[in-house]
């Protein structure tokens, strides 16, 4: 990316990061709600496929319900990409010799490296915006269950109304859901420091093979734009090369995150499994849903990872924080 310091890189990747959550932000909750949905060992299933998942959640919980969340990813999101985006950069830099094109198991390292960085913002991040965005799937699931449980009758259809499933909203036993500072309290208070870090070595087997995967490859692609030696591609294949990479690191860590997703989620509906490690959780949900459970979200992950990171290299390489700080870039 040239040598612009690291003050430049940071808000080149903290705006990257803004930018590219905020368009994809919905998608990714219909992904999670997906991911745990438990269909083999309930027999209840919520949601048939991501449209419907999109389409139930809008109705039920408005425009906002699809930004359950958002509030936490936004706000980390800054330092995650950042640490992810200059990370790489960083130990590219670190590990060339005289600027020489690096070998590809250097360009693996550094895509490791900078995968093993994030996770320090990453694991916190996804554990409390995982709670929120499940918080209307769980609500709606009991509902379900405890209308099925008690009949069919008008009392309690009166009471099921879609403030049910409503973030921050009353639920069936007339709790609300806590918000993501509370949920930190709490874990503080119970775990302490570890309590926030739950899934940390899920999130640790999907981020680096992820980051190994995607940076080489994007490099490759990005290359292929640059018109001169010294110079920059555009925005536009920037972006188009993001995607592709993303896209192939996404379908090969999905398994992984189905199981991280799984095991950060602190409260299951009733009736849904509980998991105690990452061999439990998936033996348990091969054994209950099959080998396509592991690819539950796929789809929606892809939609959110590729124009996430498509955005977030396009917007990266502008050079946002060259403009901020004052900095002329060749």
């Amino acid at each position: 990316m040239g040598d612009i310091g690291v003050g430049a890189k940071c808000i080149n990747g903290a705006v990257a990061g803004i930018v590219g959550v905020t368009c994809i932000f919905p998608i990714d909750l219909v992904k999670t709600r997906l991911q745990n949905q438990q269909t083999g060992c309930t027999g209840t299933r919520m949601y048939s496929s991501l449209h419907d998942c999109f389409i139930k959640t809008l109705r039920q919980e408005g425009f906002r319900g699809l930004y359950k969340g958002y509030g936490v990813n936004v706000t980390l999101i800054s330092p995650e990409k950042a640490i992810k985006l200059v990370g790489n950069d960083i130990f590219r830099a670190l590990l060339s010799k005289n600027g020489e094109k690096l070998p590809m198991y250097k360009q693996l390292i550094a895509g490791g490296g900078a995968g093993l960085c994030q996770v320090v913002i990453t694991t916190p991040m996804e554990m409390l915006k995982i709670q929120l965005q499940d918080a209307g799937r769980s609500t709606s699931l009991n509902s379900l269950r405890n209308m099925s449980a008690q009949g069919p009758s008008g009392e309690l259809s009166s009471k099921l109304s879609p403030l049910l499933t409503r973030a921050y909203s009353a639920t069936a036993a007339g709790s609300r859901t806590p918000t993501a500072i509370e949920i930190t309290r709490e874990l503080f208070r119970a775990k302490g420091i570890l309590g926030i870090y739950r899934g940390l070595g899920a999130t640790l087997m999907r981020d680096i093979p992820f980051s190994m995967i995607y940076f080489p490859l994007f490099a490759y692609l990005n290359q292929k734009g640059i018109p001169y030696e010294g110079g920059k591609a555009t925005f536009g294949h920037s972006f188009v090369s993001g995607c592709l990479a993303a896209t192939c690191s996404s379908i090969s860590v999905n398994p992984i995150d189905v199981i991280k997703t799984r095991l950060q989620l602190i409260k299951q509906a009733k009736g849904e499994q509980c998991y105690t490690g990452i061999v439990d959780c998936a033996m348990k949900i091969y054994r209950n849903e099959g080998v396509s459970a592991f690819f539950k979200g796929a789809s929606c992950r892809m939609l959110v990872i590729a124009p996430l990171f498509g955005i977030a290299q396009g917007v990266y390489y502008i050079g946002v924080g060259e403009f901020v700080l004052g900095i002329n870039r060749p």
